[in-house]
């Protein structure tokens, strides 16, 4: 079993509303974005696909330069670390809700729901859009 993921995804706000999904196995709204599975790409083209196969959507990014989070994953295997790697983009085309979704919003982002996951307030911070 692998100890550590790196997950890599995009951050998307539009008219003060930011692009959240619930998949995977935990009941938060996340960004879109997921595990890196192989390391023949880089980050951002593993943000390109996650958002491509999550909302169906193409990236163009607004900054270079990643928002970097480390958090642990509790398993009944033990802990994951897991490396989160958030880039500031904007979103080309339709959102269309991928088969592995089972919800998308856009959410105000100063009126956030409580089950979120640990890493959206933290990095809407860091880019500017929560004090």
């Amino acid at each position: 079993m692998n100890k550590i993921i790196i997950a890599s995804g995009p951050v998307i706000v539009e008219n003060g509303k930011v692009l959240l999904n619930k998949h995977g196995d935990t009941p938060f709204w996340k960004f879109c974005g997921g595990k890196v599975e192989t390391f023949d790409i880089t980050l951002k083209e593993a943000a390109v696909r996650e958002a491509k196969e999550e909302v169906g959507i193409d990236l163009d990014f607004v900054d270079a330069e990643p928002f970097v989070m480390h958090t642990v994953k509790k398993t009944a295997d033990g802990d994951i670390d897991v490396l989160l790697v958030h880039f500031l983009a904007n979103r080309v085309g339709e959102v269309k809700p991928g088969v592995d979704i089972r919800e998308v919003e856009w959410l105000d982002v100063n009126n956030l729901p409580d089950d979120l996951a640990p890493n959206i307030i933290p990095t809407l911070k860091h880019f500017g859009y929560l004090s």
